[in-house]
């Protein structure tokens, strides 16, 4: 699709659709609303415009110490931090906030390191859910699970399962992601993609406890984190208390335990005292999160 030829399509499309709904009888303003309508300088439309956006820095060598198995790019240089922060093959991961624009590869910050662990504890023989992510919307949900189902065809990951746990099935398979209720219960998934209302649920109905047995939950990721704002996000808060406490990983002064939450957005924008600073309050509100609300600084 040539972008030119698209826009000049929806320009007609749309001016026709307004002139035709705005059927006017008098003549002069008929004229006045197409001379609006079509005018380069100062009718409806703008552009088109070109953005250009400076690439993200690369990762400095040495990032392959983080992880057992290889996601075959190279990171860039937030993606290798996240992986180091939330890697477990010396240590427990850390909490941690993703918030990088549009592109720049989010959802593998977090899910190649997801990823490597399910594969190292399925090598061990560990079953159950492992890790649960969480999104706002079915949509976003169902188009996560056809990006985990391309990484689990690679060969180093034939042992990890994921499973999608909406609303409704989907209409089509996703190449190895479940989708049947009864299967995911049967045989639980190393990752759970599901959306929060969902995960409310799946946490009240009995015939979804089998889910849960055995789960040994190491991360709950939030994506589209800036969604979770005012009831929402008290609502949400808890939800992560019950999750916690559904796996058996909360304990006084912490709902989820030692189960590492990550949040990812690309909309967060800075606060009245910068940059830093706003990332800082971020991190206080994931900690917020975790401990049984939201802090919406």
């Amino acid at each position: 699709m040539k972008p030119t030829l698209a826009a000049a399509q929806v320009r007609g499309s749309l001016t026709q659709y307004l002139t035709t709904t705005y059927a006017l009888a008098d003549e002069d303003t008929r004229l006045a609303l197409e001379r609006f309508l079509e005018d380069p300088e100062s009718g409806i439309f703008r552009g088109p415009f070109l953005r250009i956006r400076t690439p993200f820095h690369t990762a400095d060598d040495g990032w392959q110490s983080a992880l057992e198995w290889e996601p075959g790019f190279p990171p860039y240089r937030h993606q290798a931090k996240a992986w180091e922060r939330l890697s477990t093959l010396r240590g427990a991961a850390e909490p941690t906030l993703v918030t990088t624009g549009t592109g720049s590869g989010k959802t593998e910050s977090f899910l190649v390191p997801v990823l490597d662990h399910c594969r190292r504890q399925k090598a061990l023989g560990r079953q159950g859910v492992k890790a649960v992510l969480l999104y706002p919307m079915n949509a976003l949900a169902t188009d996560q699970a056809g990006r985990i189902g391309e990484y689990l065809a690679q060969p180093e990951l034939t042992q990890v399962s994921a499973g999608l746990y909406i609303g409704d099935r989907p209409d089509t398979d996703f190449r190895r992601v479940m989708t049947r209720r009864e299967e995911m219960r049967r045989t639980p998934p190393d990752v759970l993609i599901t959306n929060y209302k969902m995960l409310d649920l799946l946490l009240q109905r009995a015939e979804d406890r089998p889910l849960w047995e055995g789960a040994d939950l190491t991360y709950v990721v939030l994506d589209e984190f800036h969604t979770y704002d005012g009831a929402q996000g008290t609502d949400v808060a808890m939800l992560l208390r019950r999750l916690g406490a559904t796996v058996g990983a909360s304990r006084a002064g912490r709902p989820l335990g030692d189960i590492c939450p990550v949040a990812t957005s690309a909309t967060l924008g800075e606060g009245s005292g910068g940059a830093g600073r706003h990332s800082g309050g971020c991190r206080a509100g994931l900690r917020g999160a975790v401990r049984g609300g939201f802090d919406h600084r």
